[in-house]
Order: C-alpha cells, then structure tokens, then sequence
C-alpha cells in the first residue's frame, strides 16, 4: 500500500498526485519540486545570482534535464510558458501570493487564479500559501475553505505552503521554531491540506514557546523534522530549501527530510541560485537519495 492509498483520496486526485510523484521525477513515491513563485514573493532579486533563471524557459530545462517532480508557477507565467512544455514537466498552479513590501505584521496572501484555470493549463496540482498565527487568519481560513472546495469539485490536488507568521508567533519562539512549524503542518493538515511544504524547524529556538516545547529544550535535528512531519499525519510533507546553502548542506538537509518521514523536497534558490551544470549535479545528488529513500 502507498502512502497515497491511506488518505482517502478521489480518483481525479489520486491520480495526478500519482502523475507527480510515481510517473515523473525520481518515479517512486519521492517527489523533488522546483518552485518558482518567487518571482511575485520576492521581485526579481532572487534571480540576480543566476540571471538566466529569469526567464522561464531557462527554468522548464532545468526542471526537465533535472528530472524533477512538477515546476510550481504563478499564473502569469504559467500561461505564457507552460504550453511551450505541457506533458513534458507537471505543473503546481500557485493560486494565491503577495509581495513582500508591505510588513508581515498582518500577513495575508490573496487568491490571484483558480482551480478551474489550474484545469485549463494543465496542471496536476494547485498551490496555496497560508499563514498560521497571523491576526487575519480568519480572512485566511475562509479564502482557503472556498479553494478547498472548488480543489475538491474539480478532483486537483491542493497543496498547502504552511507558514507561521505574526508577532504571536516571534513571542513563541519564532516562525522556525519547532512549536512554529509543527504547528502549521497540523494546521495544514486539520483544515484540509493534501500535502504541505513546510520548513525545516529549528530545534534550538525554544524560548517562549508554550510547554511542552518550552520543556523539551534543544532537539537533535532528525527528531526536531520528526516531530513536525509526524504532526501532519496521513498528509504527506514537503521541507522547503529556504535560502541558499553549500551542496554538502542541501544534502545534508535531504536526508534528513527523507529520513524523518518526508515524502519530497522543495528546492526553489538553492536550484536556480545555480548555474546550470551546477544545479543538475545537485538534482543527482539528491535523486540518489530519493532512489535510497524511496518505495
């Protein structure tokens, strides 16, 4: 039985999610994504190391030649790039985003597109940003509840990015905290999620976090990732690259993610911060891993 089987999934669910992490990338249950919202998230300063991954074609050959699972887009470039390479590399339509020029002292990500477009292009996935803690996380869970729902009607699976974020959350012990991101995976979870990105926790940041956190003290990192993945239960977990690192730490954050129960990665910087020849060698890195780890 696959890890699919157990969530009680529709068939028009099941079945692209089986696209994506049993038909492309590593092709056993592992799933290796390339996320490139960033261009909306952060500007165009995410690609000023690499310029090349400005353009989005740059971005479809490393996702190809890269052997990944799906390409995550927003909708603009999605449809002005994706017809140019549908069948060749699954899509995750992002339907909501923000900028970050305003403060995140309120945090909210709006929807900018639809399931029915998500259906449209092509895509065998959708992607939704929520922030857990922020002062309108009512606006939030409502905007969600009608996504899940059009998600669900339409049979396309909806991925959550579980992000903690708010002032309540740094007086907790921060959005990297283990509380934190434990937090938003059940969060994740609770409200509806088919699968959730969330980050790597920080095991050492502890103060002010509620008990039993504030007790535990500092984890090793295994079972910090553990802890926060097994909090998803029967949801399976992306952990996110974050910002840019050295191969040796990518890897090194991989295995444990694999190790810890995740069922894929979600490199966005630390792939196209790359030059080209250097970011495929890092995809093989990281599908040998998928290929130790996997079904």
């Amino acid at each position: 039985m696959t890890q699919l089987d157990e969530m009680g999934l529709g068939a028009g669910k099941k079945a692209r999610l089986h696209r994506i992490l049993y038909g492309s990338g590593p092709g056993n249950g592992k799933g290796i994504f390339l996320p490139v919202d960033q261009g909306l998230e952060h500007g165009p300063r995410d690609f000023v190391p690499n310029w090349d991954a400005a353009d989005s074609r740059w971005l479809f050959r490393l996702a190809k030649e890269g052997r990944f699972s799906a390409i995550v887009l927003q909708v603009g470039q999605a449809q002005k790039y994706f017809w140019e390479f549908a069948g060749e590399v699954p899509l995750v339509l992002k339907l909501n985003g923000k900028t970050e020029i305003p403060p995140d002292d309120e945090a909210f990500s709006p929807v900018l597109a639809t399931v029915e477009q998500a259906v449209r292009l092509g895509a065998d996935a959708v992607g939704y940003t929520m922030y857990v803690g922020s002062p309108v996380q009512d606006r939030d869970f409502i905007q969600f509840r009608e996504v899940r729902e059009e998600a669900d009607r339409y049979g396309m699976p909806l991925i959550v990015w579980a992000y903690p974020r708010g002032s309540a959350i740094k007086n907790k012990g921060g959005r990297d905290s283990l509380y934190a991101v434990a937090y938003a995976a059940r969060v994740a979870a609770e409200t509806g999620a088919d699968m959730v990105k969330i980050n790597f926790p920080k095991p050492s940041l502890v103060e002010g976090a509620p008990k039993p956190y504030s007790e535990w003290g500092a984890m090793e990192p295994l079972e910090a990732a553990r802890h926060a993945i097994d909090s998803a239960q029967r949801t399976p977990v992306l952990i996110s690259g974050g910002e840019k690192e050295s191969d040796d730490a990518i890897v090194e954050k991989a295995r444990l993610s694999f190790e810890a129960g995740a069922t894929g990665l979600i490199f966005g910087r630390n792939m196209f911060q790359r030059k080209l020849d250097g970011a495929l060698r890092l995809c093989e890195r990281l599908h040998e891993l998928c290929q130790k780890f996997g079904s």
